[in-house]
């Protein structure tokens, strides 16, 4: 059975990345959202990320014939280089702006934003209180047919199965960010998620151009971030103590390793609310003089003044010039 109608529910930065990846690939998308203020701040995002999917579909197109396009194609939006031509990359784009003013819909009422759903993606913020309640608040208006999935970075899916009500039909499907690029998609079920389910959501990733990585058993952080968040924190902890500013401890990684972006940089993308509440979940966070402390009261300042990362326009870096 394929999968057809999809319920994200979050318009942050991964919320709306899936929510497009989803249209592009021809699924039809409805965004969830609590409030007006919520469509205001997700608004901006669709038309940002629709447009970057886009330029690099054109970037792309320029890059046919050139030997280095088989390493440097966006692969969530082109599933084959092999054989690729400008005329089927034309093709691609005018599908996706199709897709993009047709597929894709925002609603602020739960029931109506969840009725008929194949599939509903919670991609809220890392804060337990908020998933439960709103796993708490969906359980009684999800169709028997839908699967629930979580984008949650860090969190079990056991810890919320009890809550969701289809504890049987719920796991953890982790993309990575610019998801049309970096196209990861990580299945994570718990004990009770239904082998058919998880089989279904490998299928699924599949389908919207996506590179299903299977997880055995449960662990926190999955594959990608039980790697990365060791780094970030570790790259937090030099600056929260005075060992270098962020500048000079992004370029040492980026000369040292070659890498493209340092952790200052990768944060920024991120976002910084995001890093906070990840790191305010480690269990000397409310140490005073911890490490963690100092590096939450570093990011609270910086969310304090509106300073979130690329999408606010500044972030460690700015991003406005």
């Amino acid at each position: 059975m394929e999968l057809k109608k999809v319920v994200v529910a979050g318009g942050g930065v991964l919320g709306t990345q899936i929510g497009l990846m989803c249209a592009y690939c021809g699924k039809d998308v409805t965004f969830w959202l609590r409030s007006e203020g919520s469509i205001a701040r997700t608004q901006p995002k669709i038309e940002r990320y629709s447009a970057l999917m886009l330029q690099d579909l054109l970037t792309a197109k320029a890059m046919v014939g050139n030997p280095m396009g088989k390493f440097l194609y966006p692969k969530g939006l082109i599933r084959s280089w092999d054989g690729i031509t400008a005329e089927a990359i034309d093709a691609l784009a005018e599908q996706a702006k199709k897709n993009f003013a047709e597929k894709i819909h925002i609603e602020l009422d739960m029931a109506k934003a969840l009725k008929g759903a194949d599939v509903v993606i919670e991609s809220m913020s890392e804060d337990p209180k908020a998933k439960i309640g709103v796993y708490t608040a969906m359980k009684d208006l999800l169709d028997e047919k839908t699967i629930l999935l979580t984008n949650s970075s860090t969190m079990l899916p056991s810890t919320f199965a009890a809550y969701t009500g289809r504890p049987e039909k719920y796991l953890a499907l982790h993309f990575a960010n610019t998801i049309w690029k970096n196209n990861t998609a990580e299945v994570m079920g718990h004990s009770g998620t239904d082998p058919e389910i998880y089989n279904e959501t490998v299928k699924f990733a599949d389908e919207i151009n996506m590179i299903p990585l299977q997880l055995h058993k449960e662990q926190p952080g999955y594959i990608l971030n039980s790697m990365l968040v060791p780094f970030l924190s570790a790259a937090q902890a030099l600056l929260a103590t005075g060992v270098a500013d962020h500048e000079t401890i992004d370029k040492t990684w980026q000369l040292a390793t070659g890498a493209p972006a340092g952790p200052f940089k990768i944060l920024d993308i991120v976002g910084l609310e995001t890093a906070y509440n990840i790191n305010q979940m480690k269990p000397d966070a409310q140490v005073e003089g911890s490490v963690t402390n100092r590096i939450g009261k570093l990011l609270k300042e910086k969310i304090d003044k509106g300073e979130t990362g690329v999408n606010a326009g500044v972030g460690f870096y700015d991003y406005r010039k």
